[in-house]
């Protein structure tokens, strides 16, 4: 029989965490293999090993820290999460995943129940684009979606390459082949997340059971129009590129609110005008489109659309407009029998919950090519993530580790899903 979660233990996991904080005077702040990054990666590490679990990792910095299980030649069980962050971030987003797998590891040691397989609590590399412009360093390596040709193109802002700095922190980049997961390496992979919605805290339920991972498709556009003076231009001689833009962006909501699936979302982000000046009609503006879906085929029916409408506006507007696309994931499915776990684990400790689809990706996303997935999502105070204003009481975080804790007992102890 395990214990109950302790709020305290995973309050004062994450509160020393957030104190490696670049940004204190304004949320948190803690970008991959940056200097609060990496004091952070120390201080987890060093907490793993203060669990009993042993500690390694591999050739990008993805963290593993392992109980070991009673036959630890079996495929071992996964949780975890990430503890990078974007700019101004709050200080729960990944780390209540992280932590949260390293109480339930506590729980299931110090039981002293017997299990089979090893479980395993996984930090994952810069699930955040913070510093190189791409989601799910780590998780994406492990599904074989990056190579260590990859690391050489990827750049931050300063021109220093993803490789450069894995060589410049002392990673064995001649491991780097080792990083790829094989289906049956890994038995299943149970992740705790905060929601980064408000449908839990709407239905007053504790905890979430995702059954799908929407998954995003990331374009850069390029409008190219004619620069010329915002005075002497009559509005029937323009070719005006941010106005074409801010067509094309309404399309996109339209489009979206349309959708047929069960969840759709679509978002202008980033934009940059060129020149940028009050007096003078923009000639060129890029800017960002993220679209995410639950299904792919109405993800790829929506972006279709989208570039017909946007070729009609080239005609009417004559303006040149080039989508650059960034990455087309695909939306993963959570595993149906590790739900049912979840579902039972939730019943048996009487804690009321919701089954529900994560408009965000995760980590996840990537694991569940190579093994079996679900995740637990814990609420999310008025819905907001990426902020200083992100909030989820530390209770609930325990509620949520009480789930993850019997569910991951009870597939260590399982043969086959």
């Amino acid at each position: 029989m395990l214990n109950r979660a302790k709020a305290e233990n995973i309050q004062n996991w994450i509160e020393k965490i957030n104190t490696y904080n670049s940004t204190p005077e304004f949320g948190t702040t803690r970008v991959l293999f940056t200097e609060p990054e990496i004091a952070a990666r120390e201080y987890v590490k060093d907490e793993m090993r203060k669990l009993g679990l042993a500690v390694r990792e591999d050739s990008i910095g993805n963290i593993f820290g392992t109980l070991v299980g009673n036959n630890p030649e079996l495929a071992p069980v996964w949780t975890g999460s990430h503890i990078d962050t974007v700019l101004n971030a709050g200080m729960f987003d990944g780390m209540a995943g992280v932590v949260g797998g390293m109480e339930a590891l506590r729980l299931i040691k110090e039981s002293g129940v017997n299990f089979d397989r090893s479980i395993e609590v996984i930090v994952y590399t810069s699930e955040e684009p913070t510093r190189f412009g791409l989601c799910c360093l780590g998780s994406r390596a492990m599904a074989g979606h990056l190579t260590l040709e990859d690391t050489k193109k990827l750049e931050d802002k300063d021109g220093k390459t993803l490789e450069s700095v894995l060589k410049e922190l002392g990673y064995n980049l001649n491991k780097f082949e080792d990083i790829p997961v094989k289906k049956g390496e890994v038995f299943a992979a149970v992740e705790l997340h905060v929601e980064q919605n408000n449908k839990l805290e709407k239905k007053g339920l504790p905890v979430g059971i995702v059954k799908t991972i929407c998954a995003p498709t990331n374009f850069t556009v390029e409008v190219t129009g004619c620069q010329s003076h915002a005075g002497g231009t009559s509005m029937e001689d323009r070719r005006d590129a941010y106005a074409a833009s801010c067509e094309i962006a309404l399309i996109l909501e339209d489009l979206a609110l349309k959708c047929s699936s069960e969840y759709n979302t679509a978002t202008v982000g980033r934009v940059e005008v060129i020149p940028n000046a009050v007096n003078v009609i923009p000639g060129k503006v890029r800017f960002s489109i993220d679209i995410r879906d639950c299904e792919f085929e109405t993800k790829v029916e929506l972006i279709e659309e989208l570039k017909k409408e946007i070729r009609k506006i080239e005609d009417k507007r004559g303006v040149q407009v080039k989508l650059i696309n960034e990455n087309n994931d695909i939306p993963m499915k959570c595993d149906a029998t590790i739900l049912n776990i979840l579902r039972n684990s939730c019943e048996d400790k009487g804690i009321p919950y919701d089954v529900m689809i994560s408009g965000a990706y995760h980590d996840s996303m990537f694991v569940g090519e190579f093994t079996p997935v679900a995740m637990v999502f814990v609420p999310s105070k008025n819905g907001i993530s990426h902020s200083p204003e992100e909030w989820t009481d530390f209770k609930d975080i325990a509620l949520g580790v009480d789930v993850l804790a019997k569910s991951l007992l009870e597939l260590a102890n399982k043969k086959e899903l």
